[in-house]
Formats: structure tokens, sequence, C-alpha cells
């Protein structure tokens, strides 16, 4: 038998499982082409997908050596596997297998990788945790964070700081700002023949034309288990928008109680770590509240994030949708807000609110920081 057939086999013989171990051994020296251990693999994998067979498969493996817990699994697939194919077999253990045990013992949760899988997971399950296991986890929410506002905060900062005004200078630097041609042609007097060099006197920046009156964005999101994402960057953008010099960011959360979140906006895990999933869904209360923040109507955004299935009465929440439109306040409803921005929502009331002037749709991050930025504008 070739190499090649014999690693073939192999595979086929990791796929089927240890539980195909008496009609199949596997071939050759037992490894892959790369030196990895048949043995280790099958040890690793049965772990986990061995609950397929309702068995808890925290045992010995057949031929291995030690015995597997969830802490030295997770040591054991880093080594074995992958980063992608680590975070799609944490990402079983967690949400197909419900191994809660990985959120509940600080050294396994230290060692899984952050990210926002993870963060929806801790989100879900933080109340199992305490103590250090509570402080591991919140230092993964912080990091998650940090990595999504990284990657949403200069398209929003863009659309909303307005464009830079090529017409004027500016004596604050700014590498973003830098005005290259200007500063080359107004130090070309320096340049230095002898040795080829230009010598910069002064450096030159634009300025930027600050287009928009303070306004009032109020961000009400609903908590119910399917909008987790939109929470999550609902949240984060919240704490970018309160950075910005030309909004007043409010941020409530809502089930069938409404939670204001906005005095803790400059910390996402307090913001996110306030998170309470599931219960009812109120969306009249969440919008009647809203409305009490609107001090200017014609200076003020309202966005609701939901998937627009009120578990009260339809008539009062188009009841106050409508006090908030005629106010001359912007009423803008999100039935997704995440970076794939795929809603599902309740058509019906998403029709009658849109029908009434309503801004009703499902948007990225960086769409809704646009959009926002076109509304201050116009």
């Amino acid at each position: 038998m070739s190499d090649k057939d014999t690693g073939q086999l192999n595979r086929w013989r990791l796929i089927l499982g240890g539980y195909a171990s008496e009609k199949i051994k596997f071939q050759g020296d037992g490894k892959l082409e790369n030196g990895i251990s048949c043995l280790d693999l099958e040890d690793a994998l049965d772990f986990l997908y061995g609950r397929e067979q309702g068995e808890d498969v925290r045992r010995e493996g057949g031929t291995g050596g030690s015995r597997l817990t969830a802490a030295t699994w997770i040591t054991r697939i880093r080594k074995l596997f992958p980063k992608e194919t680590v975070e799609i077999l944490e990402r079983h253990a967690l949400e197909t297998y419900g191994m809660t045990e990985l959120l509940t013992d600080r050294e396994v949760l230290r060692k899984l990788e952050p990210n926002q899988e993870l963060l929806k997971t801790i989100l879900q399950l933080k109340h199992l945790m305490k103590g250090d296991v509570l402080q591991e986890a919140r230092r993964i929410v912080k990091t998650v964070a940090e990595q999504i506002a990284e990657k949403l905060n200069q398209d929003i900062r863009r659309s909303l700081l307005g464009r830079i005004d090529r017409n004027s200078s500016s004596p604050i630097p700014s590498i973003r700002s830098l005005d290259i041609r200007k500063t080359i042609r107004n130090n070309l007097k320096h340049y230095d023949e002898e040795n080829g060099r230009l010598m910069l006197e002064r450096v030159y920046f634009n300025g930027r034309t600050k287009r928009y009156s303070k306004w009032r964005v109020v961000i009400a999101v609903d908590e119910s288990g399917s909008m987790l994402d939109s929470v999550i960057h609902s949240a984060i953008m919240a704490g970018i928008f309160v950075k910005l010099p030309m909004l007043d960011t409010r941020l409530v959360i809502f089930d069938t109680q409404v939670v204001d979140l906005s005095g803790h906006l400059e910390d996402p895990v307090a913001t996110l770590m306030s998170i309470q999933l599931g219960g009812g869904t109120y969306i009249t209360g969440a919008l009647e509240y809203c409305e009490t923040l609107i001090e200017n109507p014609h200076r003020t955004m309202v966005v609701l994030v939901s998937d627009l299935c009120e578990g009260g009465s339809i008539q009062g929440l188009l009841g106050v949708s409508r006090r908030i439109v005629e106010s001359g306040a912007k009423l803008i409803c999100l039935t997704a807000l995440d970076m794939e921005a795929n809603p599902v929502y309740d058509r019906h009331t998403a029709q009658k609110l849109a029908d009434m002037g309503a801004h009703v749709g499902a948007m990225t991050p960086g769409a809704l920081g646009d959009f926002m930025g076109a509304i201050m504008n116009g």
C-alpha cells in the first residue's frame, strides 16, 4: 500500500471514530504525513464527538495516556489542529454539546481563543461564573470588545466626523490629516542638493470641517436571544459614539423592563456584562422611555434595534412610534445591526412603521454610520 493510500485510509478511520477500531486499524506507523499521531487525534475528537452516543466521554483514551479533561482537551487540540479548526471545535463544544465546564474553570477559560462567538457564550452563561472565573471572563469581554471596536472605529468616525477641508490648515498634527503636497511644495527651498534630501522646516496638516450641530442619539436595544449579535455591536458602537464631540449618546436595553446604561458607555465591559438575555419583549415601554429623553426633536435620532416581535400591544407600539416621528425626531428601526446584517423580524410591523415615516432596515455598523452622517448633514 502506498503512503498516499495509507494516509487516506487513516483519515477515513478518523472520520469513523473510535467505534470503528475493531474493524479498521490505523495503518503504517499510525501517523499522518505531518507526523501527528492518529491516536492523539482520535482521543481529542472522541472526547467531543463521542457525546453523540449519549456518553460522558471524560474517560481514559483507549490507547492514549492521560485522562482527558476539558482543560487538557483545550491544550491538546491547540497542539494538534490549526487555529481555524480549533475555533470550530470550541464552538461545537460550547453550542452543540453544552460543555459549560469550559466556562466554569478559569484555566480552561484562559486558554480559549477570544472571539465574538466566545463573547456571546460568556454573555449567555455569565450567571454561572463566580470569583476568578468571572474576572477571567471580564478580561475576555474586554479583549473582544476592543477587537470589534478597532474594526468599527475608523469607518464610523470617518462617517460622522466630516470630510477633510483641504482649503484650510490645522495646527494639530495628525498623520490622517497630513497635507503631503503642501508640505513638499512649501519646503522645496530647503532641498539639500548635496545629500539629496528634503529638509522639512514645517509640516502642514489639513483642517476638518465641523459640519454638524450636536445631535442626541438614543439607542434602544432588544435583549432577546435572537438579537445577541446586534446587542453586542450596539453596545460597542455606543461606546464609540460617546467619544465623538457632535453626539450626545444614550443607550438603553430592554426586555419587559428598561435599563438605562448611558452612564457605563465608556466601559464596554460594564455595558456588555449588564445584558440580561431572554425574557419577554415590550418595545412600547422602551420607546416610551426613549421619548422622555428627547429634548430637541429636530436634533434627535432614536435608534431601535429589535426584531419588532412585540409582546405587548401593537397599537401601543405604533402610537408611541407615531408620536416620535411627528415630533420631528428621526426614528430608525434596525432589524439587525452586525457585520452580516441578516434580519429576522416581524415584516407586518416593520411595514406599518415604515409607512408612518420611520426608517426601517437591517444595517452593518458602517452603513449605520453613513446613514446617520447623511441625516446630520441633510
